[in-house]
């Protein structure tokens, strides 16, 4: 299965639209996760007409329109891989252990909120991903999401994607 992941979209205040790089993904993904603070819910509405499948999960940025649609913890199994997905995880420091702990019957977690993008392996094997932000870089150099391959139980060719300045 073809993974698109993204995160803190924040449409429209930080952008007018999805980038094109990163709607070119859409119909290639078998199934699209966002990690919540899309902000409007026309986003979601784009992502459901146009992807195969979308998991997602509201941030602390979404009103009630979203969450009534979404939950705050996503869990689902693509290509064998067991999925968490939410938008908060808390600090740096301690994160894997911390997920490790909140999180022990999944094999890969994607979160959000810092609009860093983060790849690690907690104890016990739980990865860790942040896609960071497709819209919003914040302090980083570039706007971000990621694309993996979910199969045989097993997560492959996890990439980042940087988007370039407009």
């Amino acid at each position: 299965m073809r993974l698109l992941l993204m995160s803190d979209t924040h449409l429209p205040k930080r952008a007018k639209r999805l980038p094109d790089e990163l709607l070119a993904h859409i119909p290639l993904a078998d199934a699209v996760v966002h990690a919540g603070d899309w902000v409007d819910t026309a986003t979601l509405d784009l992502l459901e007409s146009r992807a195969a499948r979308v998991v997602g999960v509201y941030g602390n940025n979404d009103g009630p329109e979203l969450r009534a649609r979404l939950p705050e913890v996503a869990r689902t199994e693509l290509g064998g891989v067991r999925l968490a997905v939410v938008h908060e995880t808390g600090p740096a420091k301690g994160r894997e252990q911390r997920c490790a702990d909140r999180f022990p019957d999944v094999d890969v977690l994607v979160f959000g909120h810092s609009h860093i993008p983060w790849d690690s392996v907690a104890p016990g094997g739980l990865r860790l991903l942040n896609p960071g932000s497709p819209t919003d870089r914040r302090r980083e150099p570039y706007r971000t999401f990621m694309t993996a391959e979910a199969a045989d139980g097993e997560l492959r060719e996890v990439r980042l994607h940087r988007i370039p300045p407009p």
